[in-house]
């Protein structure tokens, strides 16, 4: 059985977050393995405390992971901390990590800041490099890039400055905002695009954390990034239109819709 590590922090209503990439990549038929960043407090409706583990912890549940089942892809969430970053990009280059998926989590859908100037500066400098496939939201691109995205010739202009600054693929995620769910993938100088469908489901809590995972998980199964984010996001859309409605907010998807396991080859 292939194998996927999720370094990313814990939320606590099991929609996104470690909760998430576990149920991800198990559905898609990979052994799913983790490294807390943080516990949180939360639920459908907001987040009402986050706590750190230290650099030191962190470091040795990847040494623990690495040292004994060694993982096939390694997916990371957010990190809030540069020294936590620090820690990442060391044990992973330590441990010569393959498939790395980086969901940079840095700024919402909202446009507010997540993580400090510092820590970004850490995350473009450290991290970034290490990875196969990084998967900003626009907001995030944005940031990147330093470009306003307005369509998809800038969503295109965007990924390619990144992935050629950071020598990474860049999957940059459109949603309904500027094109109806279509991605833009930047990969050795040519684009691909995904479209996705628009589906009418409110219950959107965890999909990034659950989109980079999939891609993760497919890459651990050995999948090309193109295949490997043509699969995730039909599983991420079969998860969305399941239409499970928990919680009073923005409540999680239906992670186990394919229980069956169309989606475990």
């Amino acid at each position: 059985m292939k194998t996927a590590l999720s370094i990313a922090g814990s939320d606590s209503c099991g929609g996104a977050g470690i909760q998430a990439d576990i149920k991800t990549i198990t559905l898609n038929g990979v052994y799913a393995m983790s490294a807390i960043t943080a516990l949180t407090a939360q639920n459908t409706t907001g987040v009402r405390g986050v706590y750190e583990v230290s650099p030191e912890f962190l470091g040795h549940q990847i040494d623990a992971v690495f040292e004994d089942i060694r993982p096939d892809a390694v997916k990371i969430g957010m990190v809030s901390s540069t020294a936590l970053i620090e820690m990442i990009a060391e044990k992973l280059s330590f441990h010569k990590a393959e498939n790395i998926v980086v969901d940079p989590v840095m700024v919402a859908t909202s446009g507010a800041r997540l993580i400090s100037e510092d820590a970004v500066s850490v995350l473009k400098e450290k991290l970034l490099p290490l990875a196969c496939v990084i998967t900003p939201n626009i907001p995030e691109a944005e940031v990147l890039a330093d470009m306003k995205i307005c369509d998809k010739n800038s969503m295109e202009k965007a990924a390619e400055f990144i992935g050629q600054k950071y020598g990474v693929c860049v999957l940059v995620k459109g949603g309904h905002s500027i094109n109806d769910a279509t991605d833009i993938l930047y990969r050795n100088g040519s684009f691909t695009s995904f479209e996705g469908k628009r589906i009418n489901n409110p219950n959107t809590h965890g999909t990034g954390c659950t989109l980079s995972s999939a891609i993760a998980a497919n890459l651990a199964k050995g999948y090309s990034v193109e295949d490997a984010v043509q699969k995730a996001k039909a599983y991420i859309s079969g998860a969305l239109s399941a239409m499970l409605d928990l919680g009073k907010g923005s409540g999680p998807m239906d992670h186990a819709f394919d229980y069956n396991g169309q989606f475990k080859n």
